[in-house]
């Protein structure tokens, strides 16, 4: 996946954040819970692209 593709896929995602944070009302509670969720996600997402997600499996302990 290109390299730019990437940025704009981050860009997208922290602006949509950053617009659900400000104009819809919620919960401070759900709001840091809402947040914390999309993170996790985007960084599985970032590990998927960069294939250290299917490194990371094979890892025994």
């Amino acid at each position: 996946m290109p390299l730019l593709t990437i940025l704009v896929v981050l860009i997208v995602a922290g602006l949509l954040l950053w617009l659900v944070n400000n104009y819809i009302p919620m919960d401070h509670k759900i709001r840091n819970i809402f947040n914390v969720v999309v993170v996790i996600v985007v960084i599985v997402w970032l590990l998927k692209v960069f294939g250290i997600f299917s490194y990371l499996r094979g890892i025994h302990l």
